[in-house]
Parts: structure tokens; C-alpha cells; sequence
């Protein structure tokens, strides 16, 4: 195998055929003829050795074989190593010393940018890029090295990380105000009637909601309503349509005014902490290590203040 042989633009071209679907879609992505595509492609399989694309099961395009995924991964890293090459040596050119990736799961972006300020006023020298994305995309992005650091809840198994606390991370139940769960929160029956406005499948905070009530309702059935983001939640919430399991770091603000009230409910609020994490397979810059030691050294301060 002659992996030494394979070119960025041969990758490119896998990744088109993926994205697009066919030879044609790929060609166009990339302003190259069917052809060329179809040249670049069987460059890679010599390379390689292996049959990286077939014929789609529905019979219309193309689609990546196992190998082919396989490949189109890595190339992906070498994509998003370049990109953060290319940024590092604009924040070089500017006269800084380096530029560097902080990812933070959605429910961290309301403490994030006060984070990122704090890490600026004691080092403008260094160039701070800010990403925020879901568990999902931020679990990918560990895995493809697009982040130096990241910020979140639950540090995932793959790919494997060194993870460090941060402080606590309070969940509990929120309602409107004037709502009958209100100091009646722990009668499971009315607890249980009730419609939990829920973040999707695989999020965080869907785990943590779904065990917690099946570990207070010993079982018993209730009625979600999915919605992709706190703050439709929030809005959801004060609308009248349910109550809801949230990070108590996202509804501080509405907590404090009165917009929302948090329920007394049988075993809330539910303390999990928040985690600074960076991937293990890779070598931490200096830079990366010294924000890491700056930001540990913070002891969670740039944390909302606890509900009382």
C-alpha cells in the first residue's frame, strides 16, 4: 500500500463523491469535469488497494465503501489540521503568538463568552476562537482535532480524553409562574401528568432527565415534547405548554426576574459538574497547555452564581 502517494486533491474528491453522491455532483462541487473526479477517485484506489466507492444501493449515484469511509475520515482531520494551521499562522503574521479552538457544548454558551473574555484580558497575545456546538458535534469535532480545549458536561468514552473539573453543574425542573406544580411538586401524581418539554435524543441533558424520572417514578409513563434548543424551551415553558428538565446555568436570568419559577421536585436539583477536556491521541501545544493551566486555575469563576 502506497499511501504516500495519495494527494489532497484525490481526498478532496472522495469527500465531494460523499457530500454529493455521484461523480457528476462532485464534479461540479469542485468545478472538475465527471472525468477528472472519476481519474482522482481510481488514484486513490491504487493508492490504496482498495475499492473506495460503488454503486449506491437504490441504484442512482455513488456511495462510499467501508474502506472509503474509512478514508474520507482521515481526510477530514488532515482538512481540519490545515484549516487550524492556516489560523494559527494569521494570528502569527498579526503578531500574536498563536490562535486557539474552544468548543463548548451548547448549554455552556451563556457562561462561554465570559470565559473567553477573561482568557483575552489576561493574554491578548493569543488569538481565542469560540465554537459551540451540540454534545454531538462537539464529541466529532474531538474526534477530528478541530478543537485545542473544550468545555462540557459528560466527557465521552471515544475518543478517549483528559478531563478536569471545572465546578458544579445544577439541573433541575422549571415552570411558569402561577403553575399547580407549585409547592405541590413533590405529588408524583401531578408531577407525572404533566408534559416535560425535552432537548433531543442523545443530549446531555435528555439522559439526565430520563433517569431522573425514571428513578423518582419507578416507571411510570409520562409525555414529552422534543424541542432542539434551551432557549426554545424557555419560550415554551413560559408559553404554558409543559414544564422542563434544564441546566440551571441557562435559566438564571429568568429564575432572577421571575419569568420562571424552579420546582421543589423529589431529588432537585440534580449536581453534575461541568469538564475541561482535549483529546489524548494528540500533542498539546504549549499554548494549549498553558490555557488549560489558566483556565483550571479560574476555579469556575467565570460559572453563573447558584440558584439559592
Amino acid at each position: 500500500m502506497r499511501m504516500n502517494a495519495l494527494t489532497l486533491k484525490q481526498l478532496r474528491a472522495l469527500d465531494a463523491v460523499a457530500k454529493g453522491g455521484s461523480l457528476t455532483a462532485a464534479g461540479e462541487a469542485l468545478g472538475l469535469t465527471t472525468p477528472a473526479i472519476h481519474t482522482q477517485i481510481k488514484g486513490l484506489e491504487e493508492a490504496s488497494q482498495m475499492k473506495l466507492i460503488q454503486r449506491a444501493v437504490d441504484g442512482a449515484g455513488s456511495e462510499l465503501t467501508e474502506a472509503g469511509h474509512a478514508l474520507r475520515d482521515a481526510a477530514l482531520r488532515i482538512e481540519d489540521s490545515l484549516s487550524q494551521a492556516e489560523a494559527n499562522l494569521r494570528a502569527i503574521q498579526r503578531g500574536q503568538v498563536g490562535r486557539l479552538t474552544l468548543g463548548v457544548v451548547s448549554t455552556g454558551k451563556y457562561f462561554a463568552p465570559r470565559l473567553v473574555k477573561l482568557m483575552q484580558d489576561a493574554h491578548p497575545e493569543i488569538e481565542l476562537s469560540l465554537k459551540i456546538g451540540n454534545r454531538t458535534e462537539i464529541v466529532q469535532g474531538l474526534e477530528l482535532g478541530s478543537f485545542d480545549i473544550v468545555v462540557m458536561g459528560r466527557p465521552p468514552r471515544q475518543p478517549e480524553v483528559i478531563a478536569e473539573p471545572l465546578g458544579d453543574h445544577p439541573h433541575g425542573l422549571i415552570a411558569p409562574p402561577g403553575h399547580p406544580l407549585i409547592g405541590h411538586a413533590s405529588d408524583l401524581d401531578m408531577l407525572f401528568s404533566q408534559r416535560f418539554i425535552a432537548r433531543e435524543q442523545g443530549s446531555g441533558t435528555r439522559i439526565l432527565m430520563t433517569r431522573w424520572l425514571d428513578r423518582v417514578g419507578d416507571g411510570r409513563i409520562y409525555d414529552t415534547l422534543e424541542m432542539d434548543s434551551n432557549e426554545t424551551i424557555k419560550q415554551a415553558v413560559m408559553a404554558g405548554l409543559g414544564v422542563a428538565f434544564l441546566s440551571l446555568h441557562t435559566v438564571t436570568d429568568e429564575i432572577d426576574t421571575g419569568r420562571l419559577v424552579l420546582l421543589d421536585a423529589p431529588g432537585l436539583p440534580l449536581m453534575r459538574h461541568w469538564f475541561l477536556v482535549r483529546p489524548v491521541k494528540e500533542r498539546p501545544r504549549d499554548l494549549t497547555l498553558r490555557i488549560w493551566d489558566e483556565i483550571i486555575g479560574l476555579s469556575g469563576k467565570f460559572l453563573p452564581v447558584p440558584i439559592r
